[in-house]
């Protein structure tokens, strides 16, 4: 079965939508108060994306673009993609959403970054992310995973070569 991932409007819809998910937080409360500051849907591009079973919201995540300056993961520095709150409801797991998700950020052909909630490392592997294996100067207590597209995989071997 194909399923189709939209960008989330930010709405009271959406954000009701959201409390049915675990990993309900932060990031949606701060969308919360930027309705309750009356800013116009039109001027706020959301970072979440997901997919509905009828008119269910059944799987979402939120898709941010990094800027290079910021990359301590990728060699060398370069734009990225980080993946937060993947998450797809228990009725519905199991049928490839969570997949789906992934594939659609990986359409965008940048490297990507996430760091996976525990118990998910099996499915990361699945889906090509390996964890990031040279010395980095960090402490964020996280242990990040990353993919790369093919073009960087094989630019990146050659500099190895």
């Amino acid at each position: 079965m194909t399923y189709e991932v939209k960008r989330l409007q930010i709405n009271y819809k959406t954000l009701d939508e959201f409390k049915k998910f675990k990993e309900y937080g932060i990031q949606e409360l701060s969308m919360l108060e930027d309705l309750n500051a009356k800013i116009s849907e039109n001027e706020i591009n959301s970072p979440f994306y997901g997919i509905y079973f009828g008119d269910s919201l059944a799987a979402r995540m939120s898709l941010y673009k990094r800027n290079k300056r910021f990359d301590q993961y990728f060699e060398p520095q370069q734009d990225y993609l980080e993946v937060w709150k993947l998450e797809v409801l228990s009725n519905y797991q199991r049928k490839g959403l969570g997949a789906t998700l992934v594939e659609f950020a990986k359409s965008f052909n940048l490297p990507i970054k996430t760091s996976p909630r525990v118990k998910s490392s099996e499915f990361w592997a699945r889906m090509g992310f390996s964890p990031v294996t040279y010395d980095m100067d960090r402490d964020l207590g996280e242990n990040p995973l990353i993919w790369l597209p093919e073009g960087v995989k094989e630019q990146k071997q050659t500099e190895e070569d």
